[in-house]
C-alpha cells in the first residue's frame, strides 16, 4: 500500500498515456482488474474518531476534522450515535445543505418555519438551509439511534435561497443488486436506476453492501471529488492487492474513471460512495455558517442576532 501510495503523488506529473501505463504496473499482480482505465485510487485515510457534539451526544466526525478540513463541496461527515435525552437541540444554519441518513432509530426534527417530522431506519432527509433555519435534531426512540449527517456547500448564488426539504422514505429509495452486491441510490445513479433528489449541488450519494467475496465498480464522473466512508466491515478499495480499511475511515479518491471495491472478507461490507462537483469557492466557516467572505460571516452573526435576513421567526420560535 505505500508503495501505491508513493505512485500517486506522481500522477499529475505524467500524461494521461503515462498514467494508464503506470495504474496498470500497480495492478499488475492483482487478482481481480478494476474494470477502469484509470481507476481511483485511495490518496488520504482518515480514521473518525468519537467526539462530543449537541448535548451530550457523540459524534465520528471525519470530513470537518483537522486531518480533512474540507472536500469540495462537502464541508463535514458525521457518523451519530445517540441516545435519549441527548440530542441536538435549537441550533442555525446558513448557507449549505444537511444530509441525513438514518441507519438505525429514528429522529425527529423541527424548525422555526413549522416544518415537523421523523425520520426512521433508512429515511433520507435533505435540508437545504439557504438564507437560514434554526432547526432541532432529536432521537424519537429509547435507545441509540444512528445514522450519517452530511454537509454539503451551496455555490454562492444560492447561499441565499429559501430554505427547502427533501424528505425520502426508505420504501422510496431506488435500489438495486447484483452479483453479491446491494445498491440504495440516495442521490446520483448507480445500476441503471436514479434517485429522484433533486441536487443544486451535483452530488452522487451510493450506499453498497457487498457479500464475502463480492466486488462492485462504479463509475464516477471525471471532474469530481469522491470519497468512501465505511459503515461496516472491512474493504479493499482502489486496486484488488490494496490492504484492507475497516470500519469509520473515510477514504479520499484520486482522480480517475471510478471506483471498484472487494470484501474479501467473511463478514458483510458496507459503505457510502460520496462523490460532487467541486465549487472552486472561497470557504470562510462559523460553526454552522458557511459563506465565502469573512464579511459575510459577519454579516450572518448580526442577521442571527437582530433575528432579520431569514431569521426573522428565530426571535420567539422554541422547538417542543
Amino acid at each position: 500500500m505505500r508503495a501505491v501510495n508513493y505512485g500517486l503523488l506522481l500522477l499529475n506529473q505524467y500524461q494521461p498515456s503515462r498514467v494508464s501505463y503506470f495504474v496498470r504496473k500497480i495492478m499488475s499482480g492483482s487478482d481481480h482488474s478494476s474494470g477502469f482505465d484509470q481507476p481511483r485510487l485511495v490518496v488520504k485515510k482518515v480514521l473518525a474518531k468519537p467526539q462530543r457534539e449537541g448535548e451530550g451526544a457523540v459524534v465520528r466526525r471525519s470530513i470537518g476534522r483537522s486531518e480533512l478540513k474540507n472536500l469540495d463541496p462537502f464541508l463535514m461527515l458525521d457518523e451519530f450515535a445517540v441516545a435519549p435525552p441527548a440530542g441536538f437541540p435549537d441550533h442555525p444554519h446558513r448557507g449549505f445543505e444537511t444530509v441525513t441518513y438514518m441507519l438505525q432509530g429514528a429522529f425527529t426534527h423541527q424548525d422555526f418555519a413549522g416544518h415537523k417530522g421523523t425520520i426512521r431506519t433508512g429515511d433520507v432527509q435533505w435540508m437545504t438551509a439557504g438564507r437560514g433555519i434554526i432547526h432541532s435534531e432529536m432521537p424519537a426512540d429509547e435507545g441509540t439511534q444512528k445514522g450519517l449527517q452530511l454537509w454539503i456547500n451551496l455555490a454562492s448564488k444560492d447561499k441565499m435561497i429559501e430554505p427547502n426539504y427533501q424528505e425520502l422514505p426508505s420504501e422510496d429509495i431506488k435500489r438495486a443488486e447484483k452479483d453479491g452486491v446491494e445498491v440504495r441510490v440516495i442521490a446520483g445513479e448507480s445500476m441503471g436506476v436514479r434517485s429522484p433528489v433533486y441536487t443544486r449541488t451535483p452530488t452522487m450519494y451510493l450506499d453498497f453492501t457487498l457479500k464475502p467475496r463480492a466486488q462492485m465498480h462504479q463509475s464516477i464522473p471525471e471532474s469530481w471529488n469522491s470519497f468512501v466512508y465505511i459503515v461496516e466491515g472491512e474493504g479493499v478499495f482502489g486496486v484488488a492487492n490494496s490492504s484492507p480499511v475497516t470500519a469509520h475511515h473515510a477514504l479520499v479518491l484520486g482522480p480517475g474513471d471510478g471506483l471498484s471495491a472487494w470484501n474479501k472478507s467473511s463478514k458483510p461490507l458496507r459503505f457510502v460512495l460520496i462523490g460532487g462537483q467541486p465549487l472552486n469557492e472561497p470557504v470562510v466557516q462559523y460553526g454552522p455558517f458557511v459563506m465565502n467572505t469573512q464579511k459575510e460571516i459577519e454579516q450572518t452573526i448580526e442577521d442571527y442576532h437582530y433575528s432579520k435576513n431569514g431569521f426573522e421567526m428565530a426571535k420567539y420560535w422554541r422547538s417542543q
